[in-house]
């Protein structure tokens, strides 16, 4: 884990994005000394949420050799999403398999389907037990994201996803596609691509609004 909290405090957000270049070249240095140790690339994934996702592609900027797995959940959309160039964001370029988890899309989180998966959840702009003033939702939301995939991992859930069409659509309301569903979570297959839509019912456990 990365702590870089001391340099990305409310509600200094544009000092946040000035910075990422920084603890994107630390945190790309760290990983190349991982790998010079004896590391596995396949089985090294960087996980980021919100800007921390930009940061996990910013770091091909400064690497050799292609990282093989990045998840990005709910990438920042704010100032990002419209004035950033692909080498200061996540793009699909940055890993062999980029997984997004969208979870506020269009307002907190990138609104685009920018990896070789990305995972519409409940509709992926507002989600259940997320309530009050809009900005309250969407902060929730945003962050729902990262709760998702904690319990992914912690309790081996198997929230799958079926093949959707269009960009984020209403929840309930997408058009499934053919093909097979794809598990969210640290075992998607490699070979996985496409827009995928989960219903995740609302869990206490995972509550930050």
């Amino acid at each position: 884990m990365v702590e870089w909290h001391p340099l990305t405090r409310f509600p200094c957000y544009v000092s946040s994005l000035s910075n990422m270049k920084l603890v994107s070249q630390c945190v790309a240095q760290l990983y190349a000394y991982i790998m010079d140790l004896g590391g596995l690339a396949r089985k090294t994934t960087c996980v980021g949420h919100s800007l921390g996702a930009h940061i996990c592609g910013m770091m091909s900027n400064h690497l050799h050799v292609k990282q093989y797995k990045i998840v990005g959940l709910d990438p920042a959309r704010p100032l990002v999403q419209r004035f950033g160039d692909r080498q200061f964001k996540l793009s699909r370029e940055d890993a062999y398999q980029v997984v997004v988890v969208h979870t506020n899309a269009g307002i907190l989180g990138e609104s685009g389907l920018i990896g070789h998966v990305d995972f519409c959840v409940n509709g992926g702009k507002v989600q259940p037990g997320c309530h009050g003033h809009p900005i309250r939702r969407s902060r929730c939301s945003h962050f729902q994201s990262a709760c998702y995939f904690a319990q992914a991992i912690r309790d081996n859930r198997q929230f799958h996803g079926q093949p959707c069409s269009s960009s984020c659509p209403k929840k309930f309301s997408w058009g499934s596609e053919p093909g097979k569903l794809v598990a969210m979570g640290p075992d998607i297959p490699i070979t996985a691509r496409g827009q995928y839509c989960i219903n995740i019912e609302h869990n206490n456990d995972c509550s930050v609004n």
